[in-house]
């Protein structure tokens, strides 16, 4: 009896217990619940846009910084464009390759070149190629070249040494070109002194027929056809603008005088060789 009053009891005394379990565990969903709740909360009161300006910022610093790299390395190129001859700002080219250059073009030029002109060609100051030039023609009279870089009429040019000329004359007189003949130097000197003229009357004055020498003359460039007598139709000839090239003559009208070539008997002279 003892025994199973114990069990009553004791079930009685756990009764109570499974009403407190369930409140219990009630309370801890509910808090847990709350607790959901609250985050949500917290969750739905954050702005999202809230981080947006330290992005923003972030981003404007790296576009900063992406702007100052440009302009640092376009600032070299447009210092270049800028300062013109300033020497820190051009792109150097090395020695050798600038002696180079103006070497080669001192070659094809055919009058003087200047400084200035030949520092923009090469986009160098204009400083730097006139001392490339002066150690250029150093250089040259030092090793004894038998050309010369000279400075010339404001500019710059290649002439062979004086010593040589000798030399110059012998090879392009005898070597590059035929002298003209005697006939030939008569004929041209009657043209010159009496153009326009025909072949009838040059060979009047010479006393011999002159058709081949009229014919030379031409081919070389010294004399031209300039039309036809009225009275007769025949063709007149004068010198052109090589031959006063040659004998470096503006015109015709600076030919010398022949009164001083003549010689004092000229009449006798002619009557004789008649």
């Amino acid at each position: 009896m003892e025994t199973e009053a114990e069990t009553v009891e004791a079930a009685r005394a756990a009764q109570p217990a499974e009403p407190e379990l369930a409140a219990e565990a009630e309370t801890v969903e509910a808090a847990q619940a709350i607790g959901s709740v609250e985050d949500l909360t917290r969750i739905e009161d954050q702005d999202p846009l809230a981080e947006a300006p330290s992005d923003t910022a972030d981003l404007a610093q790296a576009a900063a910084a992406t702007d100052r790299s440009a302009a640092e390395a376009a600032g070299p190129a447009t210092a270049r464009v800028s300062d013109g001859d300033s020497p820190a700002a051009v792109a150097m080219i090395d020695e050798d390759e600038l002696r180079g250059a103006l070497e080669a073009i001192m070659l094809v030029v055919d009058e003087p070149v200047q400084e200035i002109v030949l520092a923009q060609v090469l986009e160098q100051p204009t400083e730097r190629v006139a001392a490339a030039l002066e150690a250029i023609s150093a250089g040259y009279t030092r090793d004894g070249h038998g050309f010369e870089l000279r400075r010339a009429a404001g500019g710059w040019r290649l002439y062979t040494r004086p010593q040589y000329a000798g030399y110059v004359e012998r090879f392009v007189l005898d070597g590059q070109s035929v002298r003209l003949t005697q006939a030939a130097l008569e004929t041209l000197a009657v043209i010159a002194y009496k153009q326009p003229v025909t072949r009838g009357r040059i060979s009047a004055i010479r006393g011999v027929n002159c058709d081949g020498v009229v014919r030379t003359l031409t081919s070389r460039g010294l004399i031209e056809e300039a039309g036809t007598e009225p009275e007769t139709g025949a063709y007149l000839y004068r010198t052109t603008a090589l031959f006063l090239e040659k004998l470096g003559l503006d015109s015709v009208d600076q030919l010398p005088d022949l009164a001083p070539f003549l010689p004092d008997d000229v009449d006798e002279v002619a009557d004789g060789e008649r």
